[in-house]
C-alpha cells in the first residue's frame, strides 16, 4: 500500500471516535496494553507530559512544545484529531511523522490489528509511541484522546500530568455531572507524579485533591498560583487560562532539572504556530471582510469564543455553523448571538449533524438562517452577503473549521 491507501485503510476498516462516536469508545484498554507489549513497550523509552481536559489541551499541549523545543530539546507532540493531514497527529520538533514510517508501521503490524481489532486510536497511539522512542525524543508531550482513565495514551508514566479544565463534553461516554467527568479525567494522575490543575472549578477541585492524595501526587492550580501572562502568537482571550496551566507546568519542569531560560519561554510563546503546525485557535483566515476560525465545540469553549467576538469590531456579524450528532444543542444555543447572520452546514463525517436538523433546532430559539450541503458553499454564501466591514465567524465543531483551512 501507498501512503494514501494506508491512511484510507486506517480510517475506512477500523472504528474511530471523530468518524463514529460512542460506538467505537471503549471501557477498557487492554488492548493497547496488549500492542504495547506486542511492540515491546516503546512508551518506556522516552520521557513524557500527559495532557487532559475538556478544553484548552491542544494548545496547552502545543504551548509547551514550542518552548521546550526553544530549550533546545528534541519534541515529540502527539495530538487529535488533525485538520488536513492525519500525520499532523505525531511530530517532532514541528515536523509531521513521515508517509513511509506510517506505511511501514501498518504494514508490519497489520497482522496483529486485524487479528486483535484495534480501533483506529489504539493503533495510532503505538504508531506515535514507537516513532517517538525511535526517533529518540528527549521528552513528547501527550494529549489525551478522550477522557483519561480509559484513554489509550493511559498507558504512560510521564514527568508530569496535566488537567486543563472540566466541561460537560462527551457525557455519554465520561457521565454526566462535572464531578463524574472529573474524576475519568483525573484518572491520568500517577503515583507520586506531580499534576498541575489549570483552573480551579468548585465542583471539581476536590475530586483532583483526593485523586492527588491518594496517589500521593504533589498537586498545583495554576490559576491560583501564577499571576503573570505572556504575550503569544495564540490569541483569543481564553487562552489566558492555557498560557497560566503551562507557566506552572514550566517551574515543575525546572525543578525537575530540565534547562528552560526565560528567553526560551518568551520565544517558545511568540512562536507556537510557527514551531509546531498549530492551527485552528482563533485564526484569521480572510481579510475585508475579517473571517476567523476557531474549533472551539462545546459551553465552555464557545463561551470564551463569544465574550471574544464581543471585543471584536464590526457591522454585521455572519456565524458559519455546523456540529456532530452528540452535541448538546441546549447547552451551547443560548451562548449564540441572535443578531447574527447564520449559515448552517454539516460537516463531511459520519458524525456530522444534518444541516437542516440544525436550521430547525436553531429557529426555536430564535437563531435564523439558511442551510447549506457543505462547509464550503456555507462560506462561500457568507463571503457573498457580507459588507467589508462585517465579520465573519466560523466554528461549532473542528471538522468544520478543518474543512475551510
Amino acid at each position: 500500500m501507498n501512503y494514501q491507501d494506508t491512511v484510507n485503510w486506517m480510517f475506512q476498516q477500523l472504528p474511530m471516535y471523530q468518524n463514529k462516536g460512542k460506538s467505537a469508545f471503549k471501557t477498557d484498554i487492554t488492548n493497547t496494553l496488549n500492542l504495547a507489549a506486542h511492540l515491546n513497550h516503546p512508551e518506556d523509552d522516552f520521557k513524557s507530559i500527559h495532557v487532559a481536559g475538556t478544553n484548552g489541551k491542544g494548545s496547552t499541549s502545543h504551548i509547551l512544545a514550542s518552548v521546550l523545543q526553544e530549550a533546545g530539546y528534541k519534541v515529540g507532540l502527539y495530538t487529535s484529531p488533525h485538520l488536513k493531514d492525519f500525520r499532523e497527529r505525531i511530530r517532532i520538533n514541528g515536523d509531521v511523522i513521515s508517509e513511509d514510517f506510517v506505511i511501514h508501521f501498518v504494514e508490519d503490524n497489520l497482522k496483529f490489528f486485524e487479528t486483535n481489532q484495534l480501533s483506529f486510536f489504539e493503533m495510532t497511539v503505538g504508531m506515535a509511541f514507537s516513532y517517538f522512542a525511535k526517533q529518540d525524543v528527549d521528552i513528547a508531550i501527550i494529549e489525551v484522546g478522550l477522557g483519561g482513565r480509559l484513554d489509550s495514551t493511559n498507558i504512560i508514566t510521564p514527568e508530569l500530568s496535566v488537567i486543563t479544565n472540566i466541561g460537560y463534553d462527551h457525557t455519554q461516554m465520561l457521565g454526566d455531572t462535572l464531578q463524574l467527568i472529573a474524576g475519568e479525567k483525573a484518572g491520568i494522575i500517577k503515583k507520586n507524579i506531580p499534576v498541575v490543575i489549570g483552573e480551579t472549578q468548585p465542583e471539581t477541585e476536590e475530586v483532583f485533591k483526593l485523586k492527588a492524595k491518594s496517589t500521593k501526587s504533589n498537586i498545583y492550580f495554576a490559576d491560583q498560583l501564577i499571576h503573570e501572562i505572556l504575550e503569544s502568537d495564540l490569541k483569543g482571550s481564553y487562552q489566558v487560562h492555557n498560557k497560566k496551566t503551562v507557566l506552572q507546568s514550566l517551574i515543575i519542569l525546572k525543578e525537575l532539572g530540565y534547562s528552560i531560560s526565560d528567553k526560551a519561554i518568551q520565544k517558545g510563546f511568540l512562536n507556537v504556530s510557527g514551531n509546531t503546525g498549530l492551527q485552528g485557535r482563533w485564526q484569521q483566515i480572510g481579510d475585508k471582510p475579517k473571517v476567523v476560525c476557531d474549533t472551539a465545540h462545546n459551553k465552555e469553549g464557545l463561551t470564551y469564543v463569544m465574550d471574544q467576538l464581543q471585543k471584536e469590531t464590526f457591522d454585521l456579524l455572519h456565524i458559519v455553523f455546523g456540529v456532530v450528532n452528540d452535541k448538546d444543542l441546549e447547552r451551547i444555543i443560548p451562548l449564540l448571538p441572535a443578531d447574527a447572520t447564520y449559515y448552517f452546514c454539516k460537516p463531511n463525517v459520519q458524525r456530522g449533524l444534518d444541516a437542516e436538523i440544525l436550521k430547525k433546532t436553531f429557529k426555536k430559539s430564535g437563531l435564523i438562517g439558511k442551510a447549506y450541503n457543505s462547509v464550503g458553499s456555507a462560506l462561500s454564501a457568507a463571503k457573498s452577503n457580507a459588507k467589508v466591514t462585517d465579520l465573519i465567524y466560523v466554528g461549532g465543531s473542528t471538522f468544520v473549521v478543518a474543512e475551510i483551512i
